[in-house]
């Protein structure tokens, strides 16, 4: 997959540093080695038996592919925050934590940016509450604009673009790294809305040499 990042309290610095560098290397290379042909094929088999099974975007897919990748090199996946059983379930859980890195797969509606902002701040700085795991920094990942436009995201989810527009006002209360990443429009397909029954849209993808029009 490509992307754009944003660094945010030098984040990308930091993971660049000694300390860091062997988990950050293991997640780029996650990152990287999610192929465009890969997120096809996961997004087309989910309607191979039934077509109104299929998605209506490759959220779904990229986030099945990313936690398959992240499993195999042992990442945490649902990883609690909170050892405390009032603060279970999804709320106070990260994405995928290892070490000293947390990570939030933030393809959900706008509305909740605070709250993905907020969930590895949590997961790295001390609490009243008794912590499950005690991360160091952060890394959202979301789509731009364009992939959400090209990848059939709906309308109002929080894009990359929105991410960046909320540091500022959460500047006193993000006090720990964050790099945000953008999910680039894809270079080999996109994704086209078809009504299947009365009122559910699937995401077709077309192939850019299929001679249509994107």
């Amino acid at each position: 997959m490509e992307y754009i990042t944003h660094s945010f309290r030098h984040a990308e610095v930091i993971l660049n540093e000694p300390d860091f560098i062997e988990q950050y290397t293991e997640f780029l290379n996650v990152l990287d080695g999610i192929s465009e042909e890969d997120i096809i094929n996961k997004h087309e088999g989910y309607g191979s038996e039934h077509i109104e099974g299929t998605p209506k975007s490759i959220s779904k897919a990229i986030n099945e592919l990313l936690k398959e990748k992240f499993i195999e090199k042992d990442w945490n996946s649902e990883s609690g925050i909170f050892q405390d059983t009032e603060y279970q379930g999804e709320t106070w859980r990260l994405d995928f934590a290892k070490q000293d890195i947390s990570i939030e797969v933030a393809f959900n509606h706008s509305t909740v940016i605070a709250w993905n902002l907020i969930k590895p701040v949590l997961a790295s700085e001390l609490n009243h509450v008794e912590k499950a795991i005690q991360t160091k920094i952060g890394i959202i990942i979301t789509a731009t604009n364009e992939m959400k436009s090209s990848g059939g995201f709906d309308g109002a989810i929080g894009t990359f673009e929105k991410f960046l527009d909320y540091l500022p006002p959460l500047q006193n209360l993000l006090t720990v790294p964050l790099l945000i990443i953008g999910l680039t429009s894809p270079k080999t397909f996109l994704v086209k809305h078809e009504q299947f029954a009365q009122r559910k849209k699937i995401g077709k993808i077309v192939r850019n040499n299929q001679n249509e029009l994107f």
